[in-house]
């Protein structure tokens, strides 16, 4: 089967790759299930990497409102972050170390950026949070009870939409460095919030993919390190979805 997901965690290969030694199986061994992929234990791990995230956001959150500078440790750990996402989206193996240590450096990250858009438009980080929670819940309670079904077409279209944002960031970022122009999606246009409306879409589309990729994953028995490669998946989503509700909450406020 050919289950894709933009989240480079949650692919098919990792998780087709993974299952397939699995299915050569000596008479004579004894199949320990406790060492299974299972939804239940994805979900545990996702909730520890959260408190691990939230645990550290507190720290540069703290600092800045503690008049100390918190842009090496924010700056820093967005950078270790991403080492480990793509560390860890070739080593899954590696996903019970990488993944606690990837919400620790990313909780740095979110931490520093929350307080300093915390400092300019009081009030936006609850609101974020509180919008980010509510996306979460809806998106799955329409999985859960199939409201929203993920098919191939499905798979295709958000994979699609989702390599169009990334590859429209990173040429804005690119050519934004080395010129004086400024992309459509900075400042708070109308525009620049229908752009980020389309982004926020998206980020939640993108969690039927996670959702149905852990599930997959757990029916096709992968080894219990994939629950720790799920989880951190799903992190990066979530983190995505945050980053982006903070983006869209900011300009409707420099609007007022």
């Amino acid at each position: 089967m050919n289950f894709n997901s933009k989240n480079p965690f949650l692919n098919s290969k990792r998780f087709s790759s993974n299952a397939e030694p699995r299915t050569e199986v000596h008479q004579a061994q004894i199949i320990d299930y406790n060492q299974e992929m299972t939804v239940s234990g994805t979900i545990n791990k996702t909730a520890i990497l959260f408190l691990i995230l939230c645990g550290a956001a507190m720290v540069t959150w703290w600092m800045t409102f503690n008049g100390i500078n918190p842009m090496l440790p924010t700056i820093g750990g967005a950078i270790v972050g991403f080492i480990l996402v793509l560390v860890s989206s070739f080593k899954p193996q590696l996903s019970p170390y990488l993944a606690p240590g990837y919400a620790l450096f990313e909780g740095l990250f979110i931490g520093g950026i929350s307080a300093i858009f915390e400092l300019k438009f009081p009030g936006i980080v609850i609101n974020a949070v509180g919008a980010t929670l509510v996306t979460f819940l809806v998106c799955l309670g329409l999985y859960k009870f199939r409201i929203v079904k993920v098919t191939e077409q499905f798979k295709s279209v958000v994979v699609a939409a989702t390599l169009a944002i990334a590859t429209y960031y990173l040429i804005s970022w690119v050519v934004s460095m080395f010129t004086s122009w400024t992309p459509v999606h900075y400042g708070n246009s109308m525009m620049s919030i229908g752009i980020s409306v389309f982004v926020i879409i998206i980020a939640a589309l993108n969690l039927f993919l996670d959702f149905d990729l852990i599930e997959k994953g757990a029916r096709e028995k992968m080894p219990k390190f994939m629950e720790w490669y799920g989880a951190m998946g799903l992190m990066i989503t979530l983190v995505w979805l945050y980053i982006e509700f903070l983006r869209l909450l900011s300009k409707f406020a420099s609007r007022d």
